[in-house]
């Protein structure tokens, strides 16, 4: 790559952070071609209805036309497009003008009875789909990822936090479901968005079908026939009831408020692994000649958890957009839609596809380090385990409000110990074996991090069953195992 390559911006979401399907789906060639292919569409079913010429005899669409047609599906030259739209100033005739050009027999059919957004919109929705498609696959293989990792630490004690202050224990794999359930949650959420996505279909220039009632010499079942058939070419089974010019922009906030939620999901997730991280519980991957820092030698950053979490930010944010989008339409549509809708729809799609693969690279390879982790469960887990061995004594026939004292006391005499920086937490276990009022009770079976966890490994497994399973036979075949960050 020479220094005239590097010129001019190059989007990062191409560039470093998204996977080349996502990209080249969102490219210039793929939705050109998806128009000539909703222009052939049209022209089949136009034909198909029986679309007469003038003298209301001769077929106005011909075989030779809609062969001609199929012929050019994908031999676009973008450059020879990019002359007519700098000439005519139009991104569509642009392209009926390029098509024009190398299938001149069926000229005078491209487009015919159709308004821009026949082509812009229908495209796009069909890109939309697409794009569900991919993310829901990928976001299977995260889900599967991280049930994998729920399950093979189902077991493993853990302290737990609300407020971020310590609370009960809990499990690394118990902790890994709430991860999990709300990829979950957003891939039942994408699924619907995806399956009940609609087609705008054959609707004309305000919406209203009047020129294709002119084509068809006021045959109103015609049109209607019409729009059900080139949706059903394109793949749809549902269509806008009505539309403008366009389809309902609200249609698009719903889609990005889904992936919108996704992006909450992400991020939630890589706020716990960089908390974790510092608390040098858990990392994500970490490559042999990775380097943390380029002064501090020694760091081992989360730097995937910290652009999983930045992406999700982008990614949250441009919901927004959407929203005040279809707020400022003006009755059948207003182009002011359009420049913006070039930029957040794709960057959404792009966006999410990113954080899915980071999210596979991590959730594949996560690694837990066992010691830390029980050490900073016997840091907490003696105070903790003083209302067991209470109860213990009690049951032995102890007083409840003499065990009580004794554990208060011994309790504020440690932890005075242990913020005066002469003693530690676990010396408290060791004032109670040596204090007679506890002599029956075996204060290290009480102590027990096991007996603290609750139902954290049934309720993984339980998990697994009833969320988990299904999407893996669902997804069978297709899930990844793991993704390749390019930087």
């Amino acid at each position: 790559m020479n220094a005239a390559d590097n010129l001019n911006y190059d989007n990062p979401l191409i560039a470093r952070y998204a996977g080349p399907a996502m990209s080249q789906l969102w490219g210039p060639m793929r939705k050109f071609q998806t128009w000539r292919r909703l222009w052939l569409a049209l022209a089949e079913a136009e034909a198909e209805l029986g679309l007469m010429a003038e003298d209301g005899t001769t077929p106005r669409i011909t075989p030779a036309q809609l062969a001609e047609l199929r012929e050019h599906l994908d031999d676009i030259d973008l450059d020879r497009a990019a002359y007519h739209e700098k000439r005519l100033r139009h991104d569509v005739m642009a392209h009926v003008h390029t098509l024009g050009e190398v299938a001149p027999g069926a000229r005078d059919v491209v487009h015919l009875g159709a308004t821009s957004c026949f082509v812009t919109d229908n495209a796009d929705l069909i890109l939309m789909r697409e794009g569900l498609d991919q993310l829901c696959v990928s976001l299977a293989s995260v889900i599967d990822a991280l049930a994998h990792f729920a399950d093979t630490w189902k077991s493993e004690p853990t302290l737990g936090f609300t407020h971020f202050q310590p609370a009960q224990l809990t499990t690394v794999g118990k902790r890994a479901t709430l991860w999990c359930y709300d990829f979950v949650l957003d891939l039942k959420e994408l699924e619907r968005r995806r399956d009940a996505l609609p087609f705008r279909g054959v609707k004309g220039t305000t919406g209203t079908q009047a020129s294709f009632l002119a084509l068809f010499r006021g045959d109103h079942e015609k049109v209607r026939q019409l729009d059900a058939l080139v949706a059903r070419k394109m793949g749809f089974d549902r269509r806008f009831t009505v539309t403008g010019q366009t389809y309902s922009r609200k249609m698009d906030a719903f889609l990005l408020d889904s992936l919108g939620g996704l992006g909450q999901s992400a991020h939630k997730w890589g706020c716990d692994l960089r908390l974790l991280a510092h608390r040098q519980e858990i990392d994500e991957p970490f490559e042999a000649e990775q380097i943390g820092s380029s002064a501090m030698a020694y760091k081992r950053n989360p730097m995937r958890a910290e652009r999983m979490c930045s992406l999700a930010r982008f990614l949250m944010g441009l919901p927004a957009m959407a929203a005040q989008t279809h707020a400022t339409q003006w009755f059948e549509r207003t182009l002011d839609d359009s420049a913006a809708r070039r930029l957040y729809i794709p960057q959404a799609f792009l966006t999410a596809d990113a954080l899915l693969r980071i999210g596979l690279n991590v959730g594949a390879g996560l690694v837990v380090h066992q010691p830390v982790i029980a050490r900073n469960v016997r840091e907490y887990l003696p105070y903790m385990a003083t209302e067991n061995i209470m109860m213990a004594a009690v049951a032995a026939g102890a007083d409840r409000q003499d065990v009580h004292e004794q554990v208060r006391q011994h309790s504020h005499a440690v932890t005075a110990r242990v913020k005066a920086g002469t003693g530690q937490a676990t010396e408290l276990l060791e004032r109670l074996q040596q204090d007679p009022l506890f002599a029956t009770v075996n204060i290290a079976a009480e102590a027990e991090p096991a007996r603290f966890i609750g139902r954290s490994a049934e309720q993984v497994q339980e998990f697994l069953e009833e969320e988990i399973t299904e999407i893996r036979k669902q997804y069978s075949g297709k899930l990844g195992k793991s993704a390749e960050l390019r930087v």
